[in-house]
């Protein structure tokens, strides 16, 4: 029994190492070739909020929005020093069409979702932590005037506008305020890229962060809700 328990965990360390060699070496290689590369893993001002984006493979880009994802966070860290950008979903980094579970349009290198930034409650701080572990599903919801479209769209049926929020723990909600000074200025720097072609967020923190651009627009009900990431894309 020994014997198999040890041969059993050989393969699986095996099988460890072999797909890291491939997730880390091998496929930023390869995707080139596809027209994508790798978001960077230790860059000081744009990083994965989790490292299972990258063991996933899960944040491959087209060369220009790289570009605008690393520009931006540079600038937003020249606008306030310490900051740091956290990238979600991207897209994997081979073959069109290919869908990235669970998004609609993340399949062609085009896609990529950001972080909002936060302060602490407590003292009302900055701070490079997340109120969820994965980056989604912990809304900053609409307040009492504001546009509540998430109420609209489960209202029309759409039971998955806001399912994040069931899966993903809540418990940290209440020790994080939405930083409405860098996710603004955040998605300002955003727009003012000739090759972003859309971003969107919920109706209802366009509204409350003042935002004008007509590259900012409205997802849809069919999608999932936009108040706990930006998403952008490049033409």
């Amino acid at each position: 029994m020994a014997k198999v328990k040890k041969y059993g965990f050989f393969r699986l360390m095996l099988f460890s190492g072999i797909y890291l060699v491939m997730s880390l070496v091998i496929v930023p290689l390869t995707a080139p070739l596809f027209g994508r590369v790798p978001l960077p893993l230790f860059n000081k001002h744009l990083k994965p909020l989790t490292i299972a984006t990258v063991l996933l493979n899960r944040h491959y880009v087209k060369p220009q929005l790289l570009e605008v994802a690393r520009s931006t966070s540079d600038e937003l860290n020249k606008m306030y020093p310490g900051t740091v950008t956290f990238y979600l979903d991207a897209n994997f980094p081979f073959f069109n069409g290919f869908p990235l579970i669970p998004h609609l349009s993340h399949n062609d290198g085009k896609k990529l979702d950001l972080a909002f930034h936060y302060l602490r409650q407590s003292n009302g701080e900055y701070t490079p932590q997340h109120p969820s572990p994965i980056g989604y599903g912990v809304f900053s919801g609409p307040l009492k005037d504001e546009q509540d479209q998430p109420e609209r769209c489960e209202e029309q049926g759409f039971w998955q506008y806001s399912f994040m929020e069931q899966i993903v723990p809540q418990w940290n909600k209440d020790k994080f305020i939405l930083d409405n000074r860098r996710t603004k200025s955040l998605t300002v720097l955003l727009a003012s890229h000739n090759s972003i072609e859309k971003i969107f967020i919920e109706p209802h923190l366009k509204q409350r962060l003042g935002l004008s651009s007509p590259k900012i627009r409205y997802h849809g009900c069919r999608a999932v809700r936009h108040d706990d990431h930006i998403h952008i894309q490049v033409k």
